[in-house]
């Protein structure tokens, strides 16, 4: 790969590892909720809980 198609292939690997995440482990998969505000809020708190499970994983 050209060294442009391989830094762009790295973040994308990155991106669909924080999709496959939140999809599999924080609720992304199914939300039982209906209305935009209400779906945008249960995804955000998944992304919350995401973040702050890196965090965690950094620190030790």
């Amino acid at each position: 790969m050209k060294p442009a198609e391989a830094i762009r292939y790295n973040e994308r690997s990155t991106v669909e590892r924080v999709n496959g995440r939140l999809t599999d482990e924080f609720g992304g998969r199914f939300v039982r909720v209906k209305g935009d505000v209400k779906v945008m809020c249960h995804l955000m708190f998944g992304i919350l809980a995401l973040t702050a499970d890196q965090l965690m994983r950094m620190i030790q």
